[in-house]
């Protein structure tokens, strides 16, 4: 018999009269003058403190801020508490709470930035406060996992900065830091710190770039020992290797997929543990499921595991899928899938090698007898993780009871909504009963000795605290419920029973003795087949010829004597090369002339040991390699003159051949264009127009042509074209002649007439002598060659143009004009009058 006791924080001191009977106590605090704050944040040490810490505060959502603010700290565990305001600054507006995870005794509190900017630090679990006031507006910290007093903190205006003494002092790290994508990298060589830059020497010297090409802004993640990143321009899922291997690979190798031509359109990534990757994978046929795929150790070869997971987007649009990992027991994982327009749940015992439907209940809560009966009907449990950090969520298991799972759904064909309830398992999901009828909150008190169920509570071990209003208009309200009246008694070793699991999927026979785990005996599927097509990594493992069985990476059994079961080598049939991709290490399809071009190719199927690999550069060079693995370093070639290059990959063997091209630009920078335009043409004729480019290109230039006011410019990819002017005067010509990020132009004008006369001009030798040979130079000597025409024959310069032409000897081209005021009436009187001047001038 529990007996329940209710005091109040004056009479809380009164004991219970049946002392030696289990009981609980409460008691009851007001936050007094925080009626009106509508947000609170509570912090418990843990760890045997008795320190709790609550930041209420006043959110306008019209403003957009907080504007009033109360810090209350308790000593008794949360019996009594303390307003802190005094200690922070009275005046100071205080909007966030921080705790070092590696450290509960270090608080950090954040002030609001529209009253001050400073933060709060605290080393005495906010017994005493020192503030210290920042130049920039937090907007979310991130503590290093190891080091207590090293902290990122990411700004308003998308700037990271770092601090190495808990906030005291910081440092600009980067700026234009995309939101959520940075990350500590905690190992002990400094070569592998894998961020931007490392802490506190962030010079551009420092900066290591693994992808001088470009990347989705919004897919770096790191995760354990891992780090992924995707190409934006191939549309390519990149995955780092684990730290030891980082500090031998300049470049990410590419992640590879069962099916050989499988289309992503995204890909999130679920787990890492065990040095395994769990990848949700959108393919290009899914619309709102996933597929999951598993990978080996290093995490660049995946292989399906569940097909069509369910999926759903959260408030700010983030992926939420339905998996979930039970805690406690390695390898052990629920998901819901969706089969035939039905959402229902599977388990695994083998880390997504095989998965089964949950048992329902024999009975429901009240002992009525139900007939659920495998496939037809099943056990079906809402996976979503709760957001909210003062509440359990509907599912949740505890490591320290490795068995138990508490989780809320319903029975019946498929998941839904109505006739939720609450169920649990204590022997990991192999038989379920049902608790409640209606949905619960559970936790695991004192480590799973005990089990509590409530519809709203803050995360409790042996002292339980509700925090909230009795009415819209009270005060803040602390109801605190102590459990230690439950445990009378340390355990000793008589309370403790052995508990075995039979796991009717694997055979495993796993025992817990005072919270530890071992495994009894290695059965049959503590091993893969691999040598059937649909065993797991089949297709890597036969590339490479090794073993024919492959041991769970989760699994730690011994075969005590017995080889039956141990990794031998399997001679693999040939197969034919498929899936062969050829890219340069950079991502890039264009180079500078005379660089250093890398090729990556690789394979997705066939035997690499032996299949050869030919590749043609385009350029007259041929390379072949006697297999794939020769190549694994990459293929560097050197291009030494532009151009567009095929270049062609081949991959052959006895069974067949694949093959991959790309087309590579090979550019080098533009230093000058110059426009080569007639300085009269005819109307209603073509005029041929030349732009000369310096140096020399080779298909690798784009010409944007622009005539007059012309909205639109005419594109070729050569350097020449023909035009007709179609009236009369002053008409202007651009040209701007591209060539990768650079863009050089040079312009003419055009006399267009609709007739005129010319006669060739020759210098003599001597002029030769003082010629460059370079356009400034001919335009100048046309212009003294017009002057001189002009004053000696008379005509008016209007009517004389004159124009060099490249290269030796120095020859000109002397234009006679009509006299711009000659009417198309006369124009056959002008056209004689032009001969006549034509004639003088000879």
């Amino acid at each position: 018999m529990i007996t329940f006791s209710r005091t109040k924080k004056d009479d809380s001191k009164v004991s219970n009269p049946r002392q030696n009977e289990p009981h609980l106590d409460t008691s009851t605090f007001a936050l007094s003058g925080d009626s009106a704050h509508n947000q609170a944040m509570v912090h418990w040490s843990g760890h045997n403190s008795s320190v709790i810490l609550i930041l209420t505060k006043l959110y306008d959502f019209n403003l957009g801020g907080v504007t009033e603010s109360s810090l209350w700290r308790s000593t008794d565990y949360g019996s009594t508490y303390t307003k802190l305001n005094d200690k922070v600054g009275s005046r100071t507006v205080l909007s966030y709470l921080y705790v070092c995870p590696t450290n509960k005794q270090k608080i950090m509190v954040l002030s609001d930035p529209e009253v001050e900017s400073a933060v709060l630090i605290s080393s005495d679990e906010g017994a005493s406060f020192e503030k210290h006031p920042i130049n920039f507006n937090i907007l979310s910290l991130l503590f290093h996992p190891a080091q207590e007093n090293w902290i990122l903190a990411y700004s308003h205006d998308s700037k990271l900065y770092s601090s190495m003494d808990f906030g005291r002092k910081w440092q600009l790290v980067h700026d234009n830091v995309m939101p959520g994508r940075f990350y500590w990298y905690d190992y002990v060589d400094p070569r592998a710190q894998y961020v931007k830059c490392r802490a506190q020497r962030c010079t551009e010297g420092n900066r290591q770039y693994l992808f001088p090409g470009h990347v989705d802004t919004n897919s770096l993640v790191v995760q354990d020992e891992y780090v992924f990143t995707q190409v934006s321009s191939r549309r390519l899922f990149c995955v780092c290797l684990p730290a030891s291997v980082i500090l031998t690979h300049s470049v990410f190798p590419s992640v590879h997929f069962s099916l050989a031509h499988i289309l992503l359109q995204d890909m999130h990534i679920i787990s890492t543990d065990e040095k395994q990757v769990f990848a949700a994978v959108q393919e290009w046929n899914q619309n709102n499921t996933y597929s999951l795929y598993i990978s080996d150790s290093p995490g660049v070869y995946f292989i399906l595991s569940l097909e069509n997971l369910r999926t759903s987007r959260g408030p700010a649009g983030n992926l939420l899928v339905d998996f979930y990992k039970v805690e406690g027991i390695n390898g052990m994982y629920l998901a819901n899938k969706l089969v035939d327009n039905y959402i229902k749940t599977f388990i695994t015992y083998n880390k997504g090698q095989t998965w089964s439907l949950l048992p329902a209940p024999a009975t429901d809560v009240a002992g009525n007898n139900l007939h659920c009966i495998l496939p037809f009907c099943s056990l079906h449990l809402q996976l979503e993780m709760s957001e909210n950090p003062y509440t359990s969520g509907p599912i949740t298991s505890k490591k320290s009871v490795p068995g138990i799972i508490v989780a809320t759904g319903n029975i019946g064909t498929q998941l839904s909504s109505a006739n939720l309830g609450m169920f649990i398992t204590s022997d990991a999901g192999n038989s379920w009963r049902q608790i409640f009828d209606e949905e619960y909150n559970v936790w695991f008190l004192d480590n799973g000795g005990a089990l509590l169920a409530v519809l709203q509570a803050a995360a409790p071990i042996r002292h339980l605290c509700f925090f909230g209003h009795f009415s819209h208009r009270s005060e803040w309200q602390l109801i605190k419920i102590d459990y230690k009246g439950l445990f009378s008694r340390r355990c000793m070793d008589g309370d403790y029973q052995t508990w075995y699991l039979h796991n009717k999927v694997t055979g495993l026979l796993i025992t817990s003795d005072l919270l530890t785990i071992r495994a009894r005996v290695c059965t049959f599927v503590s091993f893969r087949l691999v040598k059937k097509k649909t065993s797991f990594f089949s297709f890597l493992l036969c590339d490479i010829g090794r073993a024919l069985y492959r041991k769970v990476l989760s699994n730690n059994c011994k075969e005590a004597g017995r080889n039956v079961y141990s990794p031998r080598r399997q001679p693999c049939h040939p197969r034919a090369p498929r899936g062969l991709q050829l890219s340069t290490s950079q991502g890039e399809l264009s180079s500078p002339v005379g660089s250093n071009v890398t090729f990556m190719v690789s394979l997705n199927e066939g035997d690499s040991l032996r299949t050869s690999i030919q590749l043609d550069f385009g350029d007259g060079i041929k390379i072949t390699y006697s297999n794939l693995s020769r190549a694994d370093d990459g293929i560097k070639h050197i291009y030494k003159t532009t151009g567009i290059y095929r270049v062609t990959a081949t991959a052959e063997n006895s069974q067949g051949s694949d093959s991959s091209t790309l087309f590579l630009h090979i550019t080098s920078p533009l230093e000058r264009v110059y426009l080569s335009a007639p300085i009269v043409a005819v109307r209603g004729k073509e005029a041929n127009l030349t732009a000369v480019v310096w140096p020399s290109h080779t298909r690798t230039l784009t010409f944007f042509w622009w005539f007059d006011n012309s909205s639109e410019p005419i594109i070729t990819l050569e350097g020449s074209i023909s035009h007709t002017f179609q009236s009369e005067g002053k008409s202007k010509v651009t040209v701007q002649v591209a060539s990768g990020s650079t863009v050089m132009q040079d312009s003419k004008v055009t006399t267009v007439k609709e007739f005129f006369r010319s006669l060739l001009l020759s210098f003599s030798p001597a002029l030769d002598e003082h010629n460059p040979d370079i356009p400034e130079w001919r335009e100048d000597i046309g212009r003294v060659v017009r002057t001189a025409l002009s004053q000696v024959s008379g005509i008016h310069e209007d009517q004389l143009l004159v124009s060099l032409y490249p290269g030796l000897p120095t020859t000109a081209e002397l234009f006679i004009l009509p006299d711009e005021q000659t009417s198309t009436e006369h124009k056959s009187g002008s056209e004689a009058a032009l001969e006549m001047v034509r004639a003088t001038i000879m």
